[in-house]
């Protein structure tokens, strides 16, 4: 009988059977299914199967989780069901059957915003500094700003928009450069498209309502506006994406010889023509239409309600992803308006999660674990990444979540009926201010102070009484024992696999892994690239195609597994160089996987590594977060 053979025989039902399977494939450490009906799978049975340690769906794939032996799990399951396993991109690709139109749509649009968030926050930030220099009267009793009064300032103020017109006059060369690389076309070609939608040759399109006259070419038969698409988000999507089916059409019809000649020319030309004639129009005047549409009931007489619905469940969308949406409207919003008064909301409901987690450290000041977890996620929070804080706390309680919530609503209330405007996009928590204008600052501040104070009061009061002293860690039996350092001849040591900051598994943003269903660990905030052995061990597994995670049996049988980046084994390998194979014998500090933490980001993913326990033996376990910690030198995990 083979290893996993009952509990393979017990999954095949459980899930719907053979012919309910339309794909599957593996990563480290799960089995990932594309189900038909993923509604005739049982979960709950499928999780009594001693060698499922859980389950959950993500992306329209059913993700079975099995931990280090996946691999043998897995070979035995296509054996036996008589179905052939895929690539990671073809079980991708096959789950989108499974979603929704939205949820595809809304998938992509934040797939091509995600490499350019880190650009428009720079913006908004940039855009926030020319404000104070030039747009605020600080001197000779309100009458002169710093630009006015220093030349250097006024220097500053000038050079600034350098960058400030690069980000969001430009915006469309990054767009078209963003869709070229999602859809896994020529980058060069839609950064060029992008740019033929910018060009000095074309009458700048922030003029076109004041211009007397609009320049045109003249073909004879025919005429065409010239007329730019500087800051136009969703005409230059449009023009993207008829760039990229182009491409790929031209490809699949072009012999592979002329293929270099023929397929850039006979996609990049129409793509340009098409994109100034036909989707361009039309791209700007829906984009208007929505940035109308948005603006319009954030500024009629029922502005209060609907403030109120987008402050109380904008949390809960950010936990959807669905939140990517507001990007695009936001910067159709600046473009059309000259600010947002969409962003500002955004930036509240951050900051009243982020005082959410504030009053759960207070709640649990004695529990020492809790606190490695509350304290860093309250702090990204209130500096606008929320993940940690929704993921590692106010999910986990629920009632955290909820408070955070409620003040959410309660200062979006306040930012729409005072009219609080921001120039652009920011930094979504205490530091946005920096993008709201000088006119708002005050309105701002009090909204800020309601998303401060009233999820911090509530969850205080609810805390206390929903709460019992163990589950919050008051007393000291329910506190976990403090990490200490054991001396050498009572414990082995586990040295950091990367370097990096070392944070608490709870701050992992996955929830495989936040959760402990694999075992327990830290996560590292890698500032080095190289991953090494951190014992002495036998190389138990890895994956040849993606190469981004690596198992590892210490010689007490204790096994660990390494797992780069979140999501990872969807880059197939690109950006990681695997050194070693499974049976290697490997000692503390030799390297193990190479990888570029870039190429992770651009493709959309955290680069925060998994050091996890995934068979603990009887060993007893110490884990040292909040540290920097160097590869192969800093011990971070201590074991009895």
């Amino acid at each position: 009988m083979s290893k996993y053979q009952r509990d393979v025989e017990a999954l095949l039902p459980l899930i719907g059977g053979r012919e309910n399977i339309q794909a599957v494939s593996h990563c480290m450490t799960r089995m990932r299914f594309v189900l038909a009906d993923p509604n005739k799978a049982d979960v709950d049975e499928i999780e009594k199967i001693p060698a499922v340690k859980g389950t959950f769906t993500q992306a329209g794939q059913f993700q079975v989780i099995i931990g280090n032996d996946v691999a043998v799990f897995y070979k035995e399951f296509t054996a036996y069901a008589g179905v052939e396993g895929v690539s990671k991109d073809a079980v991708k690709a096959a789950a989108k059957s499974n979603q929704s139109l939205i949820q595809r749509a809304v998938g992509t649009l934040g797939e091509i915003f995600a490499p350019i968030i880190p650009a428009l926050i720079c913006g908004g930030l940039i855009l926030g500094f020319r404000n104070i220099i030039g747009e605020i009267n600080f001197f000779a009793d309100g009458t002169m700003s710093l630009a006015d009064t220093s030349q250097f300032w006024a220097g500053v103020y000038s050079f600034l928009w350098l960058i400030g017109e690069a980000i969001f006059h430009m915006l469309p060369v990054g767009i078209c450069w963003s869709i070229s690389k999602k859809m896994g076309t020529t980058q060069i070609l839609g950064i060029i498209l992008g740019l033929t939608l910018v060009s000095p040759q074309l009458l700048n399109g922030f003029s076109v309502a004041t211009a007397t006259e609009i320049p045109v070419w003249d073909f004879g038969f025919a005429q065409v506006q010239m007329i730019g698409y500087q800051g136009q988000v969703i005409a230059a999507m449009m023009a993207g994406f008829v760039l990229v089916y182009l491409e790929k059409g031209l490809k699949k019809l072009c012999p592979e010889v002329i293929s270099m000649i023929v397929v850039p020319f006979f996609s990049l030309v129409p793509a340009v023509i098409i994109a100034h004639t036909i989707v361009g129009p039309i791209g700007w005047a829906i984009g208007d239409a929505i940035a109308s549409v948005v603006y319009a009931g954030l500024t009629s007489s029922v502005r209060w309600l609907f403030a109120a619905v987008f402050g109380l469940f904008y949390a809960p969308i950010v936990m959807t992803g669905l939140h990517h949406m507001t990007n695009a409207i936001d910067t159709q919003l600046v473009n059309l308006y000259g600010g947002t008064i969409l962003w500002p909301m955004i930036a509240l409901s951050n900051i009243a999660q982020g005082s959410a987690v504030l009053g759960m450290a207070v709640l649990q000041k004695k529990n020492e674990r809790a606190q490695q977890v509350n304290i860093p996620a309250c702090i990204s929070c209130y500096l606008g990444v929320t993940e940690p804080a929704l993921f590692g706390v106010n999910m986990k309680y629920g009632f955290p979540l909820v408070c955070g919530m409620i003040g959410s609503g309660l200062a979006a209330v306040i930012s729409i009926v005072t009219g609080s405007e921001a120039y652009s996009i920011g930094v979504g928590g205490l530091p946005g201010i920096l993008s709201i204008k000088p006119q708002f600052y005050l309105t701002f501040l009090l909204a800020m102070a309601v998303a401060i104070v009233v999820p911090f009061v509530l969850t205080l009061i609810v805390g206390k009484r929903k709460l019992d002293a163990a589950a919050l860690g008051t007393d000291q039996t329910a506190a976990p024992v403090p990490v200490q350092e054991m001396p050498a001849e009572a414990c082995h040591e586990l040295k950091a696999p990367l370097s990096g900051h070392i944070i608490p598994m709870e701050q992992i943003p996955d929830q495989v892994f936040s959760q402990g269903v694999l075992g327990q660990g830290v996560g590292i905030e890698p500032t080095g690239n190289v991953v090494v052995a951190p014992a002495d061990a036998t190389v138990s597994t890895v994956i040849e195609d993606s190469k981004h995670a690596c198992g590892l049996l210490l010689d007490n049988g204790v096994e660990l597994l390494i797992h780069v980046g979140m999501d990872t084994v969807t880059m197939g390998g690109d950006g990681f160089q695997l050194h070693v194979k499974e049976g290697d014998r490997v000692h503390t500090g030799d390297k193990l996987i190479t990888f570029d933490p870039e190429k992770i980001k651009a493709a959309g993913h955290p680069t925060t590594t998994a050091f996890v326990i995934t068979e603990p033996g009887s060993a007893h376990f110490n884990f040292h977060t909040g540290l920097d910690a160097q590869a192969g030198q800093t011990a971070i995990i201590t074991m009895e």
